[in-house]
């Protein structure tokens, strides 16, 4: 079935230490059929690696007794000791919190402070906005990027803290920046699962969840779309993929899906770790979304400027059921990915003074690519809420759309495409009909 590559990277077993109970890191050779039975017993897969193809999963002794029971030839080497927690460089809920307001008041006029929702132990969620205007809501595209829904993925916030540094630090100074900052709403969550960090750095090093009841719920697999759909999820509370009792039913989730319903980005990109792959809607297999041509091509454009493999969470990894980009990309019209940083060579805890800055600095190719992206194949623009309420596209001369999209709340519309020649339905109480239109680049169409 499968064979054992023979190492085992890591062993939790140190009295004292702040790390997994009983829990090892194990690689195995890459190839459908451990990937299949890795899922099939809801093992821990902590990342994958297909230039060296690889995978790994963090295994209890019990689990892996079970793996060695397995009809096959099985090899394996005495553990290493894993690093009882990542370098205390890494940032904390407090030095999140400390940084956000301190940029606040560095850069008053460019940022905006938000309070988006309270974790379970009673943390504020912060999001800080950047854009020329903060304080005003002046109808421009959104764009989020979001860190740590995964306690135990440090270098996350790294990176989001980095996008909040750099746009800022260098507005009015360069002029792509300058215009990003002008012409965007741009918003970062540069930590999101706070209880669980906190946990992770007091607790147990490789926690994944939240802390509700202390067994925690995995957020990203607590979104209402597909809750509990394709066996990408766990019914089991010991589990690190545990969904919860309900779909949305932790506050993390809730305050998640009120802020993105309040801003409406076009672009997502939630920053997890490890694996350096993009991934895109949906998470259950065989499903594609129906703007397949525009997420796909910008999701492989994401993938060549990181060198980083894209594609579906099936494709890539396993279903996942319960996750944010599948919700916001149907609920909320966003364009979404997770971005998966580092590889099995790195793990969960890199090496700060190694890998934190070559990582955040590869990084910035992807979530400028986004911004400028905004200025790509699209269609924006303002029309009349009172007369027009959705669009339909259609490819030239087809006679079945290929996207409904619901105009916002304030009129504002931004329909990120493939670059062709569509035709343009726009309905509501009025009617208005555009054909054989070529977008190219941007297009504003406001009435």
């Amino acid at each position: 079935m499968f064979k054992w590559k023979g190492v085992l990277l890591a062993s939790a077993l140190i009295s004292g230490s702040a790390l997994a109970s009983n829990a090892m890191i194990v690689r195995f050779d890459l190839n459908d059929s451990i990937k299949e039975f890795l899922r099939a017993n809801e093992f821990d897969i902590t990342g994958i690696n297909y230039k060296t193809m690889e995978i790994e999963a963090l295994l209890s002794q019990e689990e892996l007794n079970t793996i060695q029971a397995q009809k096959t030839t099985i090899k394996f080497s005495f553990p290493q000791n894993l690093a009882a927690a990542p370098d205390s460089r890494y940032k904390n809920p407090e030095e999140i919190e400390d940084f956000v307001k301190d940029i606040h008041a560095r850069y008053p006029d460019i940022t905006e402070l938000k309070v988006i929702g309270k974790t379970l132990e009673g943390r504020e969620i912060h999001a800080i906005k950047i854009s020329d205007n903060a304080k005003s809501d002046e109808q421009e595209p959104a764009v989020l990027y979001n860190g740590m829904h995964h306690a135990r993925e440090v270098m996350t916030p790294e990176i989001t803290t980095d996008i909040i540094d750099y746009l800022t630090s260098n507005y009015n100074q360069k002029a792509e920046v300058t215009k990003w900052v002008n012409d965007t709403e741009i918003w970062v969550i540069p930590m999101f699962n706070l209880d669980g960090n906190n946990k992770m750095w007091n607790e147990d090093s490789m926690w994944r969840k939240n802390t509700r009841n202390n067994h925690g719920v995995d957020i990203n697999r607590n979104y209402p779309q597909g809750w509990n759909s394709c066996n990408g999820s766990s019914s089991d509370i010991g589990d690190s993929d545990y969904r919860g009792t309900a779909p949305g039913s932790e506050p993390e989730t809730q305050a998640m899906m009120n802020f993105v319903s309040e801003i409406k980005p076009v672009f997502n990109i939630s920053y997890h770790s490890y694996s350096e792959i993009v991934i895109y809607p949906y998470g259950c297999k065989p499903l594609q979304t129906p703007t397949g041509e525009a997420v796909t091509e910008i999701g492989a454009e994401l993938g060549k400027k990181l060198d980083y493999r894209p594609g579906t969470a099936w494709d890539l990894l396993y279903n996942v059921d319960g996750g944010d980009i599948d919700w916001m990309y149907v609920q909320q019209q966003v364009i979404p990915y997770v971005i998966e940083v580092n590889s099995t060579m790195q793990g969960f805890h890199p090496r700060y003074d190694k890998w934190r800055d070559k990582t955040v600095l590869l990084n910035r190719a992807g979530w400028m690519h986004l911004l400028d992206r905004l200025n790509g194949p699209s269609l924006q623009g303002r029309v009349n809420l009172n007369e027009y309420q959705t669009v339909k596209i259609y490819k030239a001369g087809d006679s079945l759309p290929i996207q409904e999209y619901k105009i916002n709340p304030d009129g504002t519309y931004y329909i990120i495409m493939k670059q062709g020649t569509y035709d343009f339905s726009f309905e509501g109480s009025l009617s208005k009909k555009f054909q054989n239109i070529t977008v190219s680049s941007k297009k504003n169409l406001s009435f």
